[in-house]
């Protein structure tokens, strides 16, 4: 599966467009690491409870996303973006979402 930001593949052509595919997943940390990033705001710094959390939540999505491409039938996805949001204190949703295609190459 090819995934890319762009509009186009260099060295494809896009046949067909399947439609718009999506992944997503709303992730949380422990009211411990809650509790730690509250003091680690005090002192300032990465919050890396977070940051994983983070990581963990796009990679859900990502794949959640390819896993709807691929049972489209499609070769590849353009266009694609990731997008968050938070859904309660201490819990967000990450989304990946792009467009399906078909592609041949040149």
């Amino acid at each position: 599966m090819i995934v890319t930001t762009t509009e186009t593949i260099p060295g494809y052509d896009i046949v067909e467009v399947l439609g718009i595919v999506v992944g997503n997943t709303v992730h949380s940390k422990h009211i411990g690491r809650d509790i730690a990033a509250a003091f680690k705001t005090l002192a300032g710094g990465e919050l890396k409870g977070y940051t994983e959390m983070l990581t963990e939540a796009r990679n859900v999505a990502y794949e959640r996303m390819v896993d709807e491409a691929e049972k489209l039938g499609a070769d590849g996805i353009i266009g694609m973006r990731f997008s968050s949001s938070a859904v309660m204190q201490g819990a967000s949703e990450m989304l990946a979402y792009g467009t399906a295609v078909k592609l041949i190459k040149k």
